[in-house]
């Protein structure tokens, strides 16, 4: 361990002592109250996870994709057309005058309870003016909805972004329906999304700048966001046997004009977090060697959904593609994404067989812990992408495993020469994380 001087260690202690009191009061208060706080930022979070300078606004839409294959209704021998709902969770930088504080009524895992989330956010505040501001659109799991990363969505909008959180229409916890339809439909409806935020009229419409976009997807979500950005699936998943009929998956194959076309120039940056279909073959090398964004991939060491081996070779095999991989080490499928259990989902349901806390939670990692480090990097890759903000690199640009780090420190309690434990992460609390990059092939 290097040596603090003492001044440095009574005065650290002192505020993480005074920073603790209060939090940990704020949040016995929340929780006497029953509140579902989203907005949760521990006194250990590393830095870039706190809460930017804006005020939050929040609202709601739905957007229609007309003409859509209805892969409910479809079978070998029909396809029915119709058009496609999505719902749409927007958070937006607001003006300096908002008043922070709302909630959410949303719907949990088994579709039977609701919840309420407390969080930062006021309903349909006026946006703030006078600057664009880059744009973000989240893809939930399947099932999830729109709320599901919603500690994620207002985190940003308080660092001056706009976030779009869609609801995968056939996919989310109210209408969760045949798988086919999620695997046909998640880039088609990130791609829709990104158009229709970018045509959106009114107020919040003028301060996106359409031209610097990211990806932000949780299991089938970062699945969509992949092929999204680039890696066509392979040759002949269409015709597996739980693939949408009359091989309309094809849509997203490697080499096909309809993938092409799903790969838009505007987005610069990606963030997948346990991205499923490796681990079923829906890509081979060839179509991950497509991915050509620059992608920031996070997953769970022992992740027994979407496979961590077959993740990392989701890492490895991209190579047309700078990107990094962020492992939170003995956590599973849920790392980083979902927002902390509701308390409406602790108790056992019969629907389910199971508590939905089990949808949200994980057995090692406290949630608020993995939000705030997945906060935090998010936050750097989005503003070096999307905000060319290169100082943010060095957030990015760090010594794999922290434990072969050092965290020294001057008398002023500034790093010194020997300092290479991670940017950004208080002594002690990179354990458990590692990070590493690969750069894309020339």
């Amino acid at each position: 361990m290097a040596f603090v001087p003492s001044h440095i260690v009574k005065k650290t202690a002192l505020k993480t002592a005074l920073s603790t009191t209060l939090i940990a009061s704020s949040f016995l208060s929340a929780a006497s109250a029953g509140e579902n706080r989203i907005d949760l930022i521990r006194p250990d979070a590393p830095t870039l996870a706190d809460f930017g300078a804006y005020k939050i606004g929040v609202t709601s839409r739905v957007f229609l994709h007309k003409d859509q294959l209805d892969i409910v209704s479809s079978d070998a021998d029909t396809l029915v057309r119709y058009d496609r709902p999505l719902p749409v969770e927007i958070w937006y930088p607001a003006a300096d005058d908002t008043t922070p504080g709302g909630t959410y009524e949303v719907t949990l895992r088994d579709p039977n309870l609701t919840g309420t989330l407390h969080g930062q956010a006021a309903r349909d505040a006026p946006p703030k003016t006078g600057t664009q501001f880059p744009l973000i659109v989240l893809s939930h799991g399947y099932p999830g909805n729109r709320f599901l990363m919603s500690h994620l969505g207002e985190n940003l909008a308080s660092k001056g972004y706009v976030v779009a959180s869609i609801d995968h229409t056939d996919s989310t916890y109210a209408d969760q329906n045949v798988f086919g339809a999620t695997l046909l439909n998640r880039p088609i409806d990130q791609k829709f999304v990104i158009d229709s935020m970018t045509a959106l009229d009114g107020p919040i419409g003028t301060i996106i700048n359409t031209d610097s976009i990211g990806l932000i997807g949780y299991s089938m979500g970062g699945y969509g966001v992949l092929i999204s950005g680039g890696a066509g699936l392979a040759d002949g998943i269409e015709d597996l046997p739980f693939a949408p009929p009359q091989g309309t998956l094809r849509h997203n194959v490697s080499g096909t004009d309809t993938h092409e076309s799903l790969v838009d120039s505007r987005v610069k940056a990606l963030v997948s977090i346990g991205p499923w279909g490796r681990n079923h073959g829906f890509w081979d090398d060839a179509g991950l060697a497509g991915l050509r964004k620059p992608t920031l991939l996070i997953a769970g060491e022992v992740d027994d959904v979407s496979d961590y081996d077959a993740m990392r070779e989701i890492f490895t095999h991209s190579t047309g593609a700078t990107r990094h991989l962020l492992t939170f080490e003995n956590a599973n499928h849920n790392a980083a994404a979902p927002i902390p259990a509701p308390l409406e989902a602790w108790q056992f349901s019969e629907s389910l067989g199971y508590a939905p806390f089990d949808h949200y939670a994980d057995p090692v990692w406290d949630t608020t812990r993995m939000n705030n480090i997945a906060q935090h990097f998010t936050t750097a890759f989005m503003d070096l992408h999307l905000k060319s903000d290169h100082e943010k690199f060095e957030y990015l640009d760090l010594i794999p495993n922290p434990k072969n780090s050092l965290h020294a420190l001057d008398d002023n309690g500034k790093p010194t020469a020997e300092h290479t434990y991670w940017k950004g992460f208080p002594a002690r609390t990179a354990v458990g994380l590692t990070f590493e990059t690969l750069e894309k092939d020339h």
